[in-house]
């Protein structure tokens, strides 16, 4: 029997994908943002696709607030877009 592979929807695309496909970001207990790279931290999480522009999409359409339910102030937006950007080229460099 084959297994079954978690999907989860990307917050920004709103497309159903693997969840090893995608990045969570997650509210911690602490009510702290950040990118869990892991996916097995503790909190509220919401996901994106490997994709600045699901992020960007994201945060314009509110969705990453409604989904970690809390607002995202500025600066932690630029950190997560920081975040992305150097994810996004480990993966492509094969890290």
């Amino acid at each position: 029997m084959a297994k079954k592979i978690p999907l989860r929807i990307c917050t920004g695309c709103g497309e159903s994908k693997p969840k090893k496909e995608l990045i969570r970001v997650l509210r911690t207990p602490e009510e702290e943002v950040c990118i869990d790279a892991s996916g097995k931290k503790n909190g509220r999480g919401a996901y994106i696709c490997l994709s600045a522009d699901c992020l960007q999409k994201a945060i314009n359409s509110r969705g990453l607030e409604r989904s970690l339910k809390m607002p995202i102030p500025n600066e932690l937006i630029d950190t997560l877009k920081k975040e992305l950007v150097s994810l996004e080229s480990d993966i492509k460099k094969g890290v």
